[in-house]
């Protein structure tokens, strides 16, 4: 039944983005305030990455694929919308979905974890379990917005380095699964030109560091970027979220304390498709962040898994995240674990890496029908960053509700938009005294 329902949502999607804004898609542009798809001509050409290996959207085009703003595209007016439209939209069910902070829960984590490895998942692992939490505070006792840690070995070898999100925390990993005392390392943490440094032994795992910081930026920067599988199977988490993201953005917008916030997307599919990846960069302009919404459909697909490792790059490579003292979240929406047997393709393990480095907390949103291989995988990439794992919740017959098939206990089920309005305040609200 879900999979009539999700495939019938997918028909509905389509129709909708026909008749609710498909103009013509706006070409690479300069703007000193961001936005603009950065990978995309326009006319259906890639200037990003083609790493993918692919076909190109031009032999999509000559193969009688119709594309966006070429002939057999219907369009109206930016903002539209016809009566057969508004009926869909009165269709859509209110996605519910709940959430598990895996740092918050750790023992059970580790659990989890090892249950996992019984299953033989195919998946790409780091080693957790020495994990080393750092708590930066200012003088006040705030946590610090965007101050650097490294991590060094005795010897000076430098073994990690991140940065810390709006809680202050920053986490170290130490190779292996050493707890023996006489293992010392040495952490150093800066912002701008405060210091403070740390020696510690192996078996220490939690760690508070104060800098002489009086206090974080204000308005709080806040950057926010949706990854988006937008497969033929997401027709009905991608229509949720066109439909509702004005209110998400204008609640966020309006948030206590005003953020300065900007809003981009990555959307991805898998080798093969009409594209692989597509970026639109960062904009604290909101409706230009809905028309680009309004642009996205759900197509294409094919087997099981996508391209989730080349997406993850890009929508931390190509848009122009600001990093510093910055709030930087990613919401990844999803049904599917990543391909791990495409050739010279990018490694989602490592870009989790990278994004801890950078301060960027991930957090994936598990839509229906994502297996145990691609719960491990979204997992790694919340706890790894220090974000959360979120999941759509289904009743009877996959009508929303508050059950899920996950390995999670103790959670707490809301609408799909007030969750991540939550999850936003939530970030926000380490930084008010």
């Amino acid at each position: 039944m879900v999979t009539i329902l999700k495939k019938l949502l997918a028909t509905l999607l389509l129709s909708v983005v026909l008749l609710t804004g498909c103009t013509a898609q706006p070409s690479i542009k300069v703007d000193p305030h961001g936005g603009g798809w950065v990978d995309w001509d326009g006319r259906g050409g890639r200037s990003g990455s083609t790493r993918g290996g692919g076909a190109s959207m031009e032999e999509d085009a000559a193969d009688g694929i119709a594309i966006a703003g070429e002939p057999g595209f219907a369009a109206l007016a930016p903002g539209s919308r016809s009566e057969v439209g508004e009926r869909v939209s009165q269709q859509v069910p209110n996605l519910r979905a709940g959430s598990v902070d895996d740092n918050a829960n750790w023992d059970d984590y580790l659990l989890y974890r090892m249950q996992a490895r019984e299953w033989g998942l195919n998946v790409h692992d780091l080693e957790v379990r020495a994990r080393h939490t750092f708590t930066i505070q200012d003088d006040e006792g705030l946590p610090v917005l965007g101050a650097r840690l490294e991590v060094r070995s005795e010897s000076g070898e430098l073994l990690a380095e991140t940065q810390t999100g709006a809680d202050g925390v920053a986490y170290f990993f130490a190779p292996g699964y050493d707890t023996d005392q006489e293992q010392v390392y040495e952490a150093l943490v800066t912002r701008g030109s405060a210091r403070a440094s740390l020696r510690f032994h192996g078996d220490e795992r939690e760690h508070q560091i104060q800098l002489d910081i009086s206090a974080n930026p204000f308005p709080v920067p806040l950057d926010i970027l949706f990854l988006i599988d937008s497969t033929g199977s997401m027709g009905d988490e991608i229509l949720q979220l066109k439909e509702n993201m004005i209110s998400v953005a204008e609640r966020i917008s309006s948030m206590a304390g005003s953020p300065d916030v900007r809003f981009g997307m990555t959307t991805y599919r898998d080798r093969g498709d009409l594209f692989t990846s597509r970026t639109f960069d960062f904009t604290p302009d909101v409706q230009s962040f809905i028309e680009a919404l309004r642009q996205v459909e759900a197509d294409g697909g094919g087997d099981y898994p996508e391209s989730l490792n080349e997406g993850l790059h890009n929508a931390l490579y190509l848009p122009e995240w600001r990093v510093e003292e910055t709030v930087s979240l990613l919401f990844l929406v999803a049904d599917a674990p990543p391909h791990l047997d495409y050739p010279q393709d990018y490694d989602y393990a490592q870009e989790m890496v990278t994004a801890s480095s950078r301060g960027i907390k991930i957090f994936p949103l598990a839509s229906s029908g994502l297996d145990d291989q691609g719960e491990y995988v979204f997992r790694q990439l919340a706890q790894y960053s220090g974000g959360k794992f979120i999941f759509l919740t289904y009743g009877a017959e996959g009508a929303p509700g508050d059950e899920t098939s996950h390995h999670v206990d103790d959670y707490s089920v809301l609408s799909l938009n007030d969750l991540i309005v939550r999850l936003v305040q939530e970030q926000l609200a380490f930084l008010q005294d």
